[in-house]
C-alpha cells in the first residue's frame, strides 16, 4: 500500500470521526434554547484551512517536495490517530454543549473535567495533533510547516471569537478558569 493511501485511509477515518462525534452525536444530545450565535465565520475559516492542509500536504507529499524519511509516515498516523481520540474526548466530555460554530447555550455551563482540566480548547488540541499528524504523514517538513502556520491563523481567530463569547456568557468564572489554563498546549500555550 503506498504512502499515500495509508495517509488517504486515515484521513478517511478522521473525517468519518468528525461526522459521527461533531455533527451527529451532538445534534442527537442537542437540548436548550440557543441564547445566541457568535460565530462570525469561525467554522468556515477552520474548515477552510483543514481542507488547505489535506491539499497542501497531498500536494507537497505526492510531488516529493521537501520529503522526509519513510518513518515519518507512521509518526503522522500515530499523532492523527492520539489526536482523533483526544479530540473526541473532549466533545465527549463537553456534552450538549458541544458544537461546531460559537453560539451559547441558554443554560451554558462552563466545563471544566477530563481534557478541559488540561487546556482550555482541548477540541482544537486534538485538530492540531491530526493535522500536525497530517503533515507528517505526507512526509513533508514543508508541508508540515504551511499546515502549522495555517492552523495557527484559523484556530487562533476561532479561540479569539469563542473566548469572546464564553466571558461575555460566564463571566467571571470563564476568566478564572482562563488564567489556570493554558489554551492548546499544557503549560506552553
Amino acid at each position: 500500500m503506498s504512502d499515500e493511501t495509508i495517509i488517504l485511509i486515515a484521513s478517511w477515518i478522521w473525517g468519518l470521526s468528525e461526522v459521527v462525534g461533531s455533527f451527529i452525536i451532538p445534534r442527537l444530545r442537542y437540548g436548550g434554547a440557543v441564547k445566541a450565535r457568535s460565530d462570525r465565520g469561525s467554522r468556515t475559516v477552520i474548515w477552510l484551512s483543514i481542507f488547505g492542509s489535506i491539499i497542501i500536504a497531498s500536494y507537497f507529499g505526492t510531488n516529493e517536495i521537501t520529503l522526509l524519511p519513510e518513518s515519518f509516515l507512521y509518526i503522522g498516523i500515530g499523532l492523527m490517530a492520539v489526536g482523533i481520540a483526544f479530540r473526541q474526548w473532549a466533545i465527549l466530555v463537553l456534552g450538549r454543549f458541544f458544537s461546531t460554530t460559537v453560539r451559547i447555550v441558554s443554560d451554558q455551563k462552563l466545563v471544566t473535567t477530563g481534557p478541559y482540566h488540561v487546556v482550555r480548547h482541548p477540541s482544537y488540541t486534538g485538530a492540531l495533533l491530526t493535522l500536525l499528524g497530517v503533515g507528517l504523514g505526507s512526509r513533508t517538513w514543508a508541508g508540515t510547516v504551511i499546515i502549522l502556520a495555517l492552523f495557527g491563523l484559523a484556530y487562533n481567530y476561532r479561540i479569539n471569537v469563542e473566548e469572546k463569547a464564553l466571558k461575555a456568557e460566564l463571566g467571571q468564572a470563564y476568566t478564572d478558569y482562563a488564567k489556570k489554563t493554558k489554551r492548546l498546549i499544557p503549560f506552553v500555550l
